[in-house]
């Protein structure tokens, strides 16, 4: 039967980029010095824990590309996405809606991305 969708593993490897890039690149690395101010926006967190933070999320973001891939346990793996990425935009809008450049755009952009998320998540392990 012909079929449109890319293979199985094609989705995984994309969900797990998006999490490795964002965690290594834009947070580990500070390739993305915005985000550091989006989350030294957040009251109390100043520079000194906006940074500790930022170093800690982009850890935890790392992990969350590693599991992705490791295809273990994928519904506890896309719910935990989904909380991490509703925190992270609800916070981003709430504290620094004036320093993130397109709200909307982000909004949009992380609801697609989850739809990929429970898409990676609904199928077969690696076997």
């Amino acid at each position: 039967m012909f079929t449109l969708l890319p293979p199985f593993w094609l989705i995984r490897v994309a969900v797990a980029a998006v999490w490795l890039y964002e965690g290594l690149w834009c947070k580990l690395f500070r390739g993305q010095p915005h985000e550091l101010k989006v989350v030294e926006a957040v009251p109390y967190f100043g520079p000194r824990i906006g940074a500790l933070f930022l170093q800690v999320l982009g850890a935890a973001e790392v992990a969350l590309g590693i599991w992705t891939l490791s295809a273990v346990a994928p519904l506890q793996c896309a719910v935990t996405q989904t909380l991490l990425l509703i925190s992270l935009n609800a916070s981003g809008l709430l504290w620094a809606r004036h320093i993130i450049h397109d709200p909307g755009g982000m909004v949009v952009k992380n609801l697609a991305f989850l739809v990929l998320v429970w898409v990676a998540a609904s199928l077969p392990g690696w076997a």
